[in-house]
């Protein structure tokens, strides 16, 4: 921080804080949040563009993995759901549900906030005595008793190191919202074997693109391939949750994240790969029936040749083409997220690149919460979902109202 956003008035010139609670973060996971403390009456504010990563970031065209009843974002009332707004806008109820209507139904969800979010960026959040100093970009500087990070995966993509010398006209990650549209006649390599690489893969190819996919695993995964299984009444109830994250047994176990919480860890890692391994969606195998799919092979090197990337792979055959895509997923590392103070990273007991949570999501910093995918270590794969939205929120806010910083 400079010297003059040290001069500037902090908070409201009395030292007290202006908020209870402020949320980083205006996705799925900051929205309800929101939602949830202030129906706490609680003084809450969201910072963030409201459902920014998935409307920029995201592949346009895009189709939600989640099933329609996993996909709307929690509120106290269950007043402001996906049936809701499509009544409220005459939208045609359809599944799977496309991405663009998923952004503008949050944008709606986020009205119901009422003046609760601002969208000024965040510079800096660090701790001073009982409160927390968050810098804004305009170097305004607001005190909270409670900071809550519902910053996303953005921060996190996995990029394999192969690909790190490429230029990035020639290699990207599909989290990072190019155009599809763009690498029409152009040949793209995709990297994964994914929902995220698999989609990207079928929207290149129905684009105009000529399309390979290249994936370590020896066979492409399907979800939902096994339909018998999820039509057996009562059994299959308990086999799967309504939410349908991970196969069957499975599924039923991460419903329930309190008990996640007291797995022990390393079987806890190993629930959590299994129920979020690569796997595209059952209505992905038609729409890449035509595409190239080379499985149980990875890239050993690629190398910038003018105007196209030459990737050897590990049988020394060789590919060259335009562009790389890789769908290569995420890795939680709440370093990346810039805005952490390094006083407050330091402080935070981690497992892995994930903070160690306790009840209501809070760190070993008092006051400095994580919710959504930084919370799947601890609380299970749900928490990757939007459907972890409703747990998350409730147990948030239960948490935050019974045990109020008194400053």
């Amino acid at each position: 921080m400079n010297n003059r956003q040290k001069r500037r008035p902090v908070g409201n010139g009395s030292g007290a804080p202006d908020l209870d609670v402020l949320i980083i973060g205006a996705g799925p996971y900051g929205l309800s949040a929101g939602a949830y403390l202030k129906a706490r009456g609680l003084a809450v504010r969201v910072y963030g563009e409201a459902m920014e990563f998935w409307a920029n970031k995201m592949p346009a065209g895009m189709l939600l993995r989640s099933p329609r009843v996993a996909s709307s974002i929690s509120d106290p009332e269950s007043a402001f759901t996906l049936e809701t707004y499509e009544k409220t806008s005459g939208i045609k109820p359809s599944a799977p549900l496309p991405l663009e209507t998923f952004v503008e139904y949050g944008r709606w969800f986020q009205h119901q906030l009422a003046g609760a979010l601002d969208t000024t960026p965040i510079q800096s959040v660090r701790r001073e005595n009982e409160l927390f100093l968050v810098t804004l970009k305009t170097g305004t500087v607001v005190r909270s008793r409670r900071v809550v990070v519902a910053a996303g995966i953005g921060s996190f993509q996995r990029k394999p190191a192969v690909f790190s010398s490429l230029p990035s006209h020639q290699a990207s990650h599909c989290y990072e919202g190019r155009k599809i549209a763009e690498f029409a006649g152009k040949r793209v390599a995709v990297i994964g074997a994914g929902q995220s690489a698999l989609e990207s893969a079928a929207l290149l190819h129905e684009s105009g693109a000529t399309v390979e996919i290249i994936a370590k695993i020896p066979q492409l995964r399907w979800i939902g391939m096994h339909g018998w299984l999820h039509n057996l009444g009562p059994i299959s109830q308990m086999l799967y949750s309504s939410y349908d994250v991970g196969p069957a047994g499975i599924s039923r176990m991460v419903s329930f994240p309190h008990f996640m919480y007291h797995v022990p860890l390393g079987l806890k890692d190993k629930v959590r790969v299994r129920a979020v391994r690569p796997a595209g969606s059952r209505w992905l195998p038609a729409r890449l029936a035509s595409v190239r799919t080379s499985t149980a092979r990875s890239v050993q090197s690629a190398v910038s040749a003018g105007d196209e990337v030459v990737l050897k792979l590990d049988d020394h055959t060789e590919r060259r083409v335009d562009h790389v895509l890789m769908g290569t997923g995420y890795s939680v590392d709440i370093s990346k997220y810039d805005f952490l103070s390094q006083s407050l990273l330091s402080e935070t007991r981690k497992l892995g690149g994930y903070p160690d949570l306790g009840r209501g999501f809070q760190s070993s910093v008092p006051g400095l919460h994580f919710i959504g995918a930084t919370a799947a270590r601890n609380f299970g794969p749900l928490l990757n979902f939007v459907a972890g939205t409703e747990f998350a929120s409730r147990e948030l806010a239960t948490f935050i109202s019974r045990t109020r910083i008194k400053v």
